[in-house]
């Protein structure tokens, strides 16, 4: 069964850090590109960082660089998304997604795991 399970939301006060997870089931991310994205109430879902497969380049939505760091595991076939500095806008559901073409475009991913949230207090 090929599954995403995100997971590591939580409620924290402004300024303060979550680290969340990707784990896969059912196919391994080195084969793949992996996403992050999130989506609150009444907003349109927006990428916030991806990884690529191939060479590990990364990329980030400019209101999170600086603050947020992404990664790979691939012993434990899991995606990291270290975020830091935290303020109310990140709130969100948060979601990883596998895509074969890196970017930070919803629509061409793939694979979708189910959100956590994330909510920052102020």
């Amino acid at each position: 069964e090929v599954q995403l399970q995100a997971s590591g939301g939580g409620l924290v006060q402004a300024g303060g850090s979550l680290r969340l997870s990707c784990a896969a089931f059912g196919f391994s991310f080195d084969g793949l590109d992996i996403g992050w994205f999130r989506e609150a109430p009444g907003k349109e879902r927006e990428g916030v960082s991806c990884i690529s497969s191939s060479d590990g380049s990364t990329y980030y939505d400019g209101s999170v660089k600086g603050r947020f760091t992404i990664s790979r595991d691939n012993a434990k076939n899991t995606v990291y998304l270290q975020m830091n500095s935290l303020k109310p806008e990140d709130t969100a559901v948060y979601y990883c997604a596998a895509d074969h073409n890196i970017g930070l475009i919803a629509s061409e991913y793939d694979y979708w795991g189910q959100g956590t949230q994330v909510t920052v207090s102020s």
